[in-house]
C-alpha cells in the first residue's frame, strides 16, 4: 500500500508559504472535510440553450491539409488507439478512467481529496490517468466530426461522455483532485458541444441532459471553491480560471454562473499578468508553459467575446507580448527553446499528430492581433486558428509593439544570440523559476543551448517525468543535466522535493550585446550566478558571424573545488572525442553537416552515453521519452587563481559550402 508523503517534504513546502497562503490552505482543509458529508445536488435546470456556435462558414476555412491530418488521426482514435507520453495503448474503444497503462494499475476508489495520488505505486503513474480524462482526444474526434459530417465520431464522443460521468460521480475518485485537470476538461467540453452543434444528438448530450448538467455545475462549484493559491498559483490558476471561465461563459445556465464567470475573467487578468515578464516570457521560464498558458489565454478570450461579455482590459495586451516573445525567440524551424520543465500539456487541440504547435501559435497570432515584419515565416497549417479567429473579435494593440526582433529579455535573463547558417544560441541568466517554490525550474544557470539550422548541437536534456522515478526527474533538472558548470558535485540551487526547490540561485547578466551579430561582427553575452556559496561562476560567450566560432569562457572566482563542465549533445549528433577535442557530425535534410568541438585543456574529458547508475547521457524529446545522447564531460578543479579558474570551450561549425568546393577541387575524377 501507499506510504505517506514524508513529514519532511511537509516542512520544507510549509516554508515556502507566507501567511496568506497558510490561512487560505487552512480554509480548504476545512472545506475538503465538510464537504466529504455533504455534498449537494446542483440546481435544476430547465430550457437551457447553447448559444457560443461557430459562425456560418467557418468550418469551410479550415485548410484541406490540416483537416486531412485530423481526421487520420481522429480514425487512429475510433480504432482505439492513442499514445501518451510514449505509452501506446490500445484500450481507447472502451477505456477504463482510472488505468494507467504505464504500471498496470488502477487509482484507488474513495472520496476524492484520500486518494494518494503522489505514489506511484498505490495509485499508478498520475499524469497517464490523468491526460485521457482531461477529454482532449474528444474535440480531435469532435472536430473530426464537424469537417466530415460523420456521425460515427460524434456518436463516439457521447458514449465516452456519458462513460465518465458514470464512472467519475462528483468527488469521487482521482480526477476530481487537482483543479488544472478540472478546468482543461471544462473547456474540451466546451469545444466539444460547440463541434457537435450540427449533430441531433448534441442537446441531449449537454443541456439537456441531467447528468452532464451536474458534472458541470460540480465542475466550476470545484474551482470556485479550491484555487490554486500563492506558491502554486502558476499555470495551474491560468488554467482553472481559463476553463472556469469558459464554462460560465458557454455553459452559462446556472444562477451562479454570473458571479463565476466575472470572479474567473478577474483572477485570469490577475494571474497572467503575474505569470508572465513586462518583455512577454512567461515567468516560469519553461517554454512548454509558455504555449499552455497562450493557449488557455487565447481560448477563454474566444468564450468571452463569443459570449458577448467584456474582456478585461489587461487580457489581450498580455497575450499579445506572450505571441510576439514566442516569434522572437524561435529559432529558423520555429523551434523555441527548451528550457525548464515541460510535459506536453496543451490547453485545446483540435489538430492531427504532424501539426507544429508552435506555428500554430503564431499562426493564430497573426490572425488574431496580426504579425510584423520581423516575424519569422510561417509555414504549415492547422485547425485551431480558423476556429479561435472566428470567435476572437479583433481590437487594435493597446501599446506599442516591438519595431525588431528582440533579442535580449531584460527581465527574463534570456538572450538569443544568432549567427549565419542558421546558428541559434539561446543564454540563460535569469531567475530560477517563479514564486518561492519555483515548482518548474531547473539548476540550470548560465547554461547555453545552441543549435545550426534547427538542430539540437548543445542540446537542453529535457525533462522527461515528473513522479515515480525520483532519480530520473533529479537528473533532468540537475545543473549536471545542462550545458553549465558543476562545483563539488552539487546542484547551483537546492532541491526539497520535485516541484519544490529551498534555495534558488541569483543570476544576473553583466553583457547582452546582439547588434554585431545582426551585422555579420560578433555578438557577447555575460553573466554571472551566486548559486555555489563562496564562489561565483560568471560565463561569457561570443559568437562570431564571420568564422561560425562560438567561444564559451568559465570563470570561477573562489576557494578551489572539484569541477564538471558538462556538455549535452542533441540525439542526432556523432562525437569522435580524442583528448580535448570532439568532432560532431551529423545529417540535416539529407546533406552532411559537422563542427569541431575543442574543449578546456584543463579538464580530463569522458563521453558518457545512455548510461544509468546514475543517470548520463539522455535527451527527452517528449514527456515520458527518452532516447542515449553523448554528453562530454570535464572533471578536475577550479581555482579563483587562474589560468586554474578559468575554462574556455570553443566550437567551430564547418562552412559546408566551402568543404565540397575544395573536396570537388581535389576529386582526381
Amino acid at each position: 500500500m501507499a506510504t505517506s508523503t514524508p513529514v519532511g517534504w511537509y516542512l520544507r513546502r510549509l516554508s515556502r508559504m507566507g501567511p496568506r497562503e497558510i490561512g487560505g490552505r487552512v480554509t480548504d482543509a476545512v472545506r475538503r472535510r465538510r464537504w466529504r458529508s455533504a455534498q449537494p445536488d446542483g440546481p435544476t435546470v430547465t430550457g437551457a440553450r447553447f448559444t457560443a456556435v461557430l459562425p456560418a462558414g467557418t468550418i469551410a476555412t479550415v485548410p484541406p491539409d490540416a483537416a486531412k491530418r485530423l481526421i487520420a488521426e481522429a480514425d487512429r482514435l475510433m480504432a482505439g488507439h492513442v499514445t501518451y507520453f510514449g505509452v501506446a495503448r490500445d484500450d481507447l474503444v472502451d477505456p477504463d478512467w482510472r488505468y494507467d497503462p504505464k504500471t498496470g494499475r488502477r487509482a484507488p476508489w474513495g472520496y476524492a481529496f484520500d486518494v494518494p495520488y503522489r505514489s506511484e505505486e498505490a495509485a499508478g503513474d498520475i499524469k497517464q490517468i490523468w491526460e485521457l480524462s482531461r477529454h482532449q482526444y474528444l474535440t480531435v474526434l469532435a472536430a473530426a466530426y464537424a469537417i466530415t459530417g460523420d456521425e460515427r465520431y460524434a456518436e463516439r464522443v457521447a458514449e465516452h461522455l456519458r462513460s465518465w460521468w458514470t464512472a467519475n460521480p462528483p468527488l469521487r475518485g482521482v480526477h476530481w483532485i487537482s483543479g488544472i485537470e478540472l478546468g482543461i476538461r471544462l473547456l474540451s467540453w466546451v469545444w466539444v458541444r460547440r463541434l457537435l452543434d450540427g449533430w441531433p444528438g448534441a442537446a441531449g448530450l449537454f443541456e439537456g441532459n441531467p447528468v452532464a448538467l451536474q458534472q458541470i455545475w460540480h465542475h466550476q462549484r470545484w474551482l470556485a471553491a479550491f484555487p490554486s493559491r500563492g506558491s502554486s498559483a502558476n499555470n495551474h490558476i491560468i488554467a482553472e480560471a481559463a476553463g472556469q471561465a469558459a464554462a460560465a461563459c458557454a455553459f452559462g445556465w446556472f444562477p451562479a454562473s454570473a458571479g463565476w464567470r466575472a470572479d474567473a475573467l478577474r483572477s485570469l487578468e490577475r494571474h497572467l499578468g503575474g505569470n508572465t515578464f513586462d518583455s512577454g516570457l512567461n515567468r516560469e521560464l519553461a517554454t512548454e508553459y509558455h504555449g499552455l498558458v497562450l493557449e488557455l489565454g487565447l481560448a477563454a478570450v474566444a468564450e468571452a467575446d463569443a459570449a458577448g461579455v467584456p474582456v478585461p482590459g489587461s487580457i489581450r495586451p498580455v497575450l499579445l507580448r506572450m505571441t510576439d516573445a514566442l516569434a522572437a525567440i524561435v529559432d529558423g524551424r520555429l523551434r523555441p527553446p527548451r528550457q525548464g520543465d515541460a510535459d506536453d500539456g496543451h490547453g485545446l487541440v483540435v489538430d492531427g499528430a504532424g501539426t507544429n504547435r508552435w506555428a500554430s501559435l503564431l499562426a493564430t497570432g497573426d490572425a488574431v492581433f496580426g504579425r510584423l515584419d520581423w516575424w519569422p515565416a510561417v509555414t504549415g497549417t492547422d485547425v485551431r486558428t480558423p476556429l479561435l479567429a472566428a470567435l476572437i473579435r479583433p481590437t487594435a494593440p493597446a501599446e506599442p509593439r516591438p519595431p525588431g526582433r528582440p533579442n535580449h529579455f531584460a527581465d527574463a535573463g534570456m538572450t538569443i544570440l544568432r549567427g549565419p547558417g542558421d546558428i541559434w544560441c539561446r543564454c540563460d541568466g535569469g531567475p530560477h523559476g517563479f514564486l518561492s517554490i519555483a515548482a518548474h525550474a531547473h539548476a540550470d544557470a548560465l547554461s547555453v543551448e545552441v543549435r545550426h539550422d534547427g538542430v539540437d548541437v548543445l542540446a537542453d536534456p529535457g525533462t522527461f517525468c515528473y513522479h515515480g522515478q525520483p532519480e530520473w526527474r533529479q537528473y533532468f533538472r540537475s545543473t549536471l543535466g545542462h550545458n553549465t558548470l558543476q562545483l563539488d558535485g552539487a546542484d547551483q540551487s537546492a532541491s526539497g522535493g520535485p516541484f519544490l526547490w529551498t534555495r534558488h540561485a541569483r543570476s544576473r547578466v553583466l553583457v547582452a550585446d546582439t547588434s554585431d551579430a545582426s551585422a555579420g561582427g560578433t555578438a557577447r553575452w555575460c553573466a554571472e550566478h551566486d548559486g555555489y556559496q563562496r564562489s561565483v561562476h560568471r560565463r561569457r560567450v561570443e559568437l562570431t558571424a564571420a568564422s561560425q566560432e562560438l567561444r564559451v569562457v568559465d570563470e570561477v572566482r573562489g576557494p578551489r573545488r572539484a569541477a564538471r563542465l558538462a556538455f549535452h549533445l542533441g540525439p542526432a549528433i556523432a562525437a569522435e572525442l580524442v583528448g580535448n577535442r570532439a568532432v560532431l557530425t551529423w545529417t540535416r535534410d539529407g546533406e552532411d553537416r559537422s563542427a569541431v568541438l575543442d574543449l578546456p585543456e584543463q579538464l580530463t574529458w569522458r563521453a558518457h552515453r545512455g548510461e544509468t547508475d546514475p543517470p548520463l547521457g539522455w535527451y527527452s524529446a517528449g514527456f515520458g521519452r527518452k532516447e542515449p545522447a553523448t554528453t562530454l564531460v570535464g572533471t578536475g578543479f577550479a581555482d579563483g587563481a587562474a589560468p586554474v579558474g578559468e575554462f574556455t570551450t570553443v566550437l567551430r561549425f564547418r562552412d559546408e559550402t566551402r568543404c565540397r568546393g575544395a573536396r570537388a577541387r581535389h576529386d582526381p575524377t
